[in-house]
């Protein structure tokens, strides 16, 4: 790192009300992500791309567009500044292939955290050649352990190493983060800049979070919002 360089603090994995697990309102969001120091967030709700261009359209400044896409094939892919909406179910191959062909960074989130959706090494292995990032830290992955396998398969890989909070609530954002250079909301520029980024907070997520996020998908089911 360069003394002087300008650096911005990026959380490349959070959720919104849009997610089905998540109940965080915009304005909180926006509030949270300004009172924790947080100058970029991706919003990547699961399945739904909405919510994340509207808060785009509503705060350009902090916000960029994303998506956690559940694969056919079951786990989870998340594709970086998408435009259109990349359908629940769809093959991994063709998801990675859909986020490039928008000009979009594939991302691969909590790799090794296989009971929430990760991809483990089989299907990681098999989408390496379409993958750009690797999570190396999600602050809801409960042991390092799982954290410290995704930084050994991206080092291995060749990978450019990420990090997100992947926030439910509004209390989690920032827990997880890149300091990186500024960049353009492009594919070229984000990832040129990631490459001289540093993993941030190193911050994990207590069991509380679990909590929040089944009280959120309670209250969907009851209250319908």
């Amino acid at each position: 790192m360069n003394v002087g360089e300008a650096r911005i603090r990026v959380d490349m994995h959070t959720h919104t009300r849009r997610s089905f697990d998540c109940l965080t309102t915009p304005e909180r969001y926006l509030d949270a992500l300004r009172a924790r120091g947080i100058h970029r967030a991706f919003v990547t709700d699961h399945n739904a791309i909405d919510g994340a261009l509207e808060m785009y359209a509503r705060a350009p400044d902090l916000i960029l567009v994303g998506e956690e896409v559940k694969t056919r094939e079951g786990f989870d892919l998340i594709g970086l500044f998408l435009r259109e909406l990349i359908p629940r179910g769809t093959p991994a191959r063709e998801v990675a292939e859909r986020i490039r062909d928008q000009g979009g960074v594939v991302y691969l989130p909590h790799p090794f955290d296989v009971g929430r959706s990760g991809a483990g090494e089989a299907h990681a292995d098999r989408l390496a050649d379409l993958i750009d990032v690797v999570e190396v830290h999600n602050a809801r992955c409960f042991r390092a352990a799982t954290n410290a396998r995704a930084l050994a398969w991206a080092t291995a890989k060749g990978k450019l190493p990420g990090a997100g909070s992947d926030a439910h609530t509004a209390a989690e954002l920032g827990n997880g983060f890149v300091e990186m250079p500024p960049f353009e909301p492009t594919r070229e520029s984000f990832l040129a800049a990631l490459a001289r980024g540093e993993i941030g907070r190193r911050t994990l997520a207590g069991p509380w979070v679990r909590i929040a996020s089944t009280y959120a998908k309670a209250h969907k089911r009851i209250f319908g919002v």
